[in-house]
């Protein structure tokens, strides 16, 4: 009995299950909502029904937290949106018979644009500018991969534009007043070390290290001995420790590390360019920045010559 289901077993799973194991993409429909109503001037509206609204009449939201969209991403759900439809409707707001801005969704309707449709399902809500707002940005906040700045931003935008204190916003996302408070305090840190963060050159343990420090200066001079040697979060701490226990001495510049050789020289070569306006950053597993500040379209003309 065991060796015949093993040979049952070794016909694989067609064997086991019975019937045509073919792919069933060729049996998929895309999702059209082919039964609701396009809208039009004389359109009733019911928040509940889904309505095919024509792409052209969709705002994107003016509110929308995220400044950035992945574009590999956009595509990848632009080709399953061609192959299966939009399953999840936008949600929008109506501002005139022919305009709808977007309340959630952009993300859906950006791919819904590269997909090609002409139309997009999406509900109709009631909603001012602070609701939008608050809307939009908890939405991103919830569902979308914010870097920690755009999370602490968007937070003070709930706090700033919607007159939310910072308990109310904890009540909003279900998080404590304090996880609140210490994301905020990212936005304390120095501009440079801020950037770092958003790049990802530092983690947010880095950050909150480099708050123990009340000078901007040592702030992003530890930052960059962080990315410069790789330090994780407590080699920073030790550093930072010895620091307050010394507040004369400071990082010997000694031991941060030289600039590969292939890095001096695009350094050196956009410095000549750029006249020494060059920030360059690596980290010791090879990542990193490099900001670059102009003065005049010449000097953009110079750095396109030199690709050629």
């Amino acid at each position: 009995m065991p060796q015949q289901n093993n040979d049952r077993l070794g016909k694989g799973l067609s064997a086991i299950i019975g019937g045509d194991l073919t792919s069933a993409d060729d049996l998929r429909r895309p999702v059209s909502y082919i039964n609701k109503a396009v809208v039009t001037p004389k359109t009733s509206q019911n928040g509940s029904d889904i309505l095919r609204i024509p792409i052209e009449l969709i705002q994107p939201n003016p509110f929308q937290p995220r400044q950035a969209f992945d574009q590999e991403k956009l595509d990848e759900l632009a080709t399953s949106i061609r192959t299966l439809g939009l399953i999840t409707p936008i949600t929008v707001r109506k501002i005139s018979d022919r305009e709808f801005q977007i309340v959630s969704g952009e993300r859906r309707y950006k791919a819904c644009r590269i997909a090609g449709l002409t139309e997009v399902p999406a509900y109709i809500i009631p909603a001012n500018d602070q609701s939008m707002l608050e809307m939009a940005i908890v939405e991103n906040i919830q569902r979308e991969n914010l870097d920690p700045i755009e999370v602490s931003l968007s937070y003070q935008r709930l706090m700033d534009e919607c007159r939310l204190t910072q308990e109310a916003v904890a009540d909003r996302l279900g998080k404590k007043r304090a996880s609140v408070a210490n994301q905020l305090r990212l936005l304390k840190l120095p501009l440079k070390v801020q950037h770092d963060l958003k790049v990802r050159l530092i983690s947010v343990g880095h950050a909150k290290a480099l708050l123990g420090l009340d000078s901007p200066e040592m702030q992003e001079t530890l930052c960059d001995l962080t990315i410069r040697q790789g330090l994780n979060v407590r080699q920073l701490e030790d550093k930072i420790r010895q620091l307050l226990k010394n507040p004369d001495q400071k990082p010997a510049p000694s031991s941060v590390p030289s600039l590969p050789e292939n890095c001096e020289k695009l350094q050196s070569a956009l410095g000549a360019i750029f006249e020494g306006k060059v920030n360059f950053k690596r980290s010791a597993n090879g990542s990193g920045t490099i900001n670059i500040k102009f003065s005049s379209d010449k000097e953009i003309d110079a750095l396109l010559d030199a690709l050629k």
